[in-house]
């Protein structure tokens, strides 16, 4: 059994309504200040935005890294994009990454 950090990927996209896109720029901030936050802690493995075909921003993808569940849920229950109501339709799938070895 494993001892080292919960991975997960989490597949996010934004609501399909008229006011989607300036709830996402409304806290736009606030999520890539978090994700820096995460990142600087090593917890943010991977992401980005999910462009449509005319490449604006209609979602969101992580890859996450947490010491358990609880940590993980601590910061999925903060998320500016979940409060902001900006992600309306959120798949979170626990993963693992593949890590070569020399």
């Amino acid at each position: 059994m494993s001892t080292g950090p919960v991975e997960y990927l989490v597949t996010a996209f934004d609501g399909t309504d008229e006011e989607a896109p300036a709830r996402r720029l409304a806290v736009r901030e606030a999520h890539l200040a978090g994700a820096q936050r995460l990142a600087d802690r090593g917890e943010l493995l991977s992401g980005g935005a999910i462009l449509d075909e005319e490449g604006r921003m209609i979602g969101s993808s992580m890859h996450v890294a947490f010491a358990d569940r609880a940590a993980f849920q601590a910061w999925y229950d903060a998320e500016p994009y979940l409060a902001g109501d900006v992600w309306r339709d959120v798949t979170v799938r626990p993963m693992r990454i593949f890590r070569p070895t020399a």
